[in-house]
């Protein structure tokens, strides 16, 4: 079966390579691909002021949707909340009906209103949700009122990171990235007690409104490399999250990073995070806003480097197994045969 590949992240300029995503890891030669790219690339989510897509980018969204639609036979792929939306409103304002599989699809939260009625109409006739939680395979599905069934869940992949960078010994540090619902107030608390020097990779707004302890810093205008860095010469990779009835997932991207890497993550137990972390053997969760737990772990951690070594030889072991390309592309081929098979494409 042929698919048209629409992911906000491969644009014109992108390199051959960036625009072939999961399809070299997908088994067997039933399913074909044709790329759709966009014109322009995606904005840096650290430049970013506001947590809404602006209406550029709505227009790039639809353009992009538009051009995956031109398609006289097969299905369309897209990737996280936008595309989907676009390419589902299409095809019913249109009347036409394309096999449409829906991967990643993080929404973030659960919102209301009019943005809520019309996500529901335009995602009615999507087949398949791929999301990166099973808790979200509840949520997403009662928020959408679709079928349960047309949720699958498969873990948030990454590619192999190269670790260029040893732990940090002559002054070693705890890190933090991510600006999605951060807790960092209960991990200031936490560091400032313990005086270890800290080191965010976050975004201006949402250290708005925070003191910064003495012992932490949180350089702005940093870029994806800076983060990597910083999660491979810490000690310890911390995901402090905070708790919000309508956040679906939180987190998820940073802590497959820093386990493909082999460093050992702490995170708030929410959001469906013990999808990712077998606490003790892959990484550790601690409870939600709980400085005792989480400054307890951090002390455990901090000071037992025997610890440290296996816990993060476990964790990039799990995460080759289970958030790899190729154990994404197994999952992906599985989705599309079924989707295939509902349609009676071969």
């Amino acid at each position: 079966m042929r698919w048209s590949l629409a992911a906000p992240f491969i644009n014109e300029q992108s390199r051959p390579e960036e625009k072939q995503w999961l399809i070299p890891y997908i088994p067997g030669d039933r399913h074909k691909f044709d790329v759709v790219a966009r014109k322009q690339p995606l904005g840096s989510w650290h430049q970013k002021n506001s947590k809404v897509t602006g209406l550029k980018d709505w227009q790039l969204y639809w353009e992009q949707g538009t051009k995956a639609l031109k398609i006289k036979e097969g299905g369309v792929i897209t990737l996280f909340p936008q595309l989907p939306a676009v390419v589902g409103l299409q095809q019913r304002l249109s009347g036409k009906r394309v096999p449409t599989v829906a991967w990643q699809f993080c929404v973030g939260s659960c919102y209301g209103g009019v943005k809520h009625s019309i996500s529901k109409f335009s995602m009615k006739d999507i087949n398949r949700f791929v999301v990166p939680t099973r808790r979200e395979l509840i949520l997403l599905h009662q928020w959408l009122d679709v079928p349960k069934e047309h949720f699958k869940f498969v873990p948030y992949q990454v590619p192999e990171i190269p670790v260029i960078y040893e732990e940090e010994q002559e002054k070693p540090f705890i890190t933090a990235i991510g600006s999605a619902f951060r807790d960092y107030p209960t991990l200031f608390e936490v560091v400032e007690k313990l005086n270890i020097p800290t080191i965010l990779g976050s975004s201006a707004r949402a250290l708005e409104g925070l003191t910064l302890p003495k012992n932490v810093e949180a350089p702005l205008n940093i870029g994806k490399a800076d983060c990597l860095r910083f999660a491979q010469q810490a000690r310890l990779n911390i995901i402090p999250l905070l708790v919000k009835p309508q956040v679906t997932a939180a987190g998820v991207v940073t802590v497959v990073e820093a386990m493909r890497m082999g460093r050992v993550v702490i995170a708030t137990h929410e959001y469906g995070m013990d999808d990712y972390i077998k606490h003790g053997e892959t990484g550790f969760l601690v409870k939600p806003g709980s400085v005792k737990d989480l400054l307890e772990t951090v002390e455990m951690l901090w000071n037992d480097k025997e610890l440290r070594d296996r816990i993060g030889k476990n964790a990039r072991r799990y995460a080759v197994e289970h958030f790899s390309d190729e154990a994404a592309g197994r999952s992906l081929a599985q989705i599309l045969d079924e989707v295939a098979d509902e349609f009676g494409m071969y």
